[in-house]
């Protein structure tokens, strides 16, 4: 996004966030931040800290320098909150911006905490009609005291199964079960990410995703053409696949489909998006199986790598990468 941003609309201010959790004035470098499979960007503490403004409708930027001065970055007009999973997915930073009254693209705090937990985003959906896989959830508590049951739950559901954490994102800690016999390591992955666990029925379909964005001046949300995932080699669409560009994985936008599954996917993807009171944008993962669409899950803040599906089907349904981004921008400055 720092190499496709529109520098002539545009001042990026990079911000970034340590493994402590300090917020901390980062280069404006893209190639710093390159995805590599042999070494993934890290920010590093440099000594500065950012200064947030102090509310009440103060939206100067400040950092603090390792020798203790101070210099001004700027009046913030909106905040792109790149970042995945929790504290940057969960609604918590959306939180915070909302309580400095600075405006953000992307999902606000209700979405985005729904779609984070895997849980509550299948209730919801479900309360909507939008057809979900069927589920059970298991905490840690349940598992340590009621093994037995938790393997007879599972076992209901059949054989091949998915055990994913309730909250966590790109893919980390998801097992695909084959048999019963990998149940049990296959929740010790997933408890080591979160105390809340999904174990899901494995479903038989052809993977499709969409890019939903939301509609502005009061219209309705829009969805891209539909994008397909296709496994050749590899069990499932894991972290690799999804950012590091790893074998045995094809994402082809748009996907080969018929007109009727086209216009289908791109309703229930709308309808999916409206189910969770979605905000800014969110890509939408189905299953289309012989029954018909399932949604698997939301994205409220989607991978935006040049092999990511959201940009992908973008890019194919009309839009360029800088266009995209401006449209996040335009969309958030909107509602602000």
């Amino acid at each position: 996004m720092l190499r496709a941003i529109d520098r002539e609309r545009y001042r990026v201010i990079p911000i970034g966030i340590t493994r402590t959790g300090a917020f901390v004035l980062e280069d404006d470098d893209p190639d710093k931040f390159a995805l590599e499979a042999d070494r993934l960007p890290e920010v590093i503490d440099n000594g500065t800290r950012i200064v947030w403004p102090e509310g009440g409708g103060d939206r100067a930027l400040r950092v603090r320098h390792s020798g203790g001065e101070h210099a001004d970055l700027g009046v913030v007009d909106v905040v792109l909150p790149i970042l995945h999973g929790l504290h940057g997915e969960d609604g918590t930073i959306q939180g915070f911006l909302d309580t400095l009254q600075l405006p953000y693209a992307g999902g606000g705090v209700l979405d985005s905490a729904l779609c984070m937990d895997k849980h509550f985003m299948k209730i919801a959906l479900q309360a909507a009609g939008v057809p979900v896989a069927p589920w059970v959830t298991v905490r840690r508590s349940r598992w340590k005291g009621d093994p037995a049951g938790v393997r007879a739950d599972a076992a209901a559901l059949g054989e091949v199964l998915f055990v994913k954490p309730a909250r966590a994102g790109s893919s980390v800690g998801v097992s695909k079960v084959h048999h019963a016999g990998e149940l049990d390591a296959a929740l010790a992955l997933a408890f080591a990410e979160d105390d809340k666990v999904l174990i899901e029925s494995a479903l038989v379909g052809r993977e499709v995703e969409v890019g939903v964005l939301e509609g502005r001046g009061g219209s309705t949300a829009c969805a891209s053409l539909p994008g397909e995932v296709v496994l050749t080699t590899r069990e499932f669409y894991d972290f690799a696949g999804k950012y590091l560009g790893g074998d045995g994985v094809d994402v082809r936008c748009p996907a080969e489909l018929e007109a009727s599954d086209i216009q289908a996917i791109q309703a229930l993807g709308v309808r999916a998006f409206d189910a969770v009171d979605g905000r800014g944008l969110a890509r939408v993962d189905f299953f289309l199986t012989d029954d018909g669409l399932v949604v698997n899950e939301l994205n409220t803040m989607p991978g935006f790598t040049p092999i990511s599906m959201f940009p992908k089907c973008w890019i194919a349904s009309g839009m360029t990468y800088a266009e995209l981004i401006t449209e996040l921008i335009d969309t958030a400055l909107e509602r602000a």
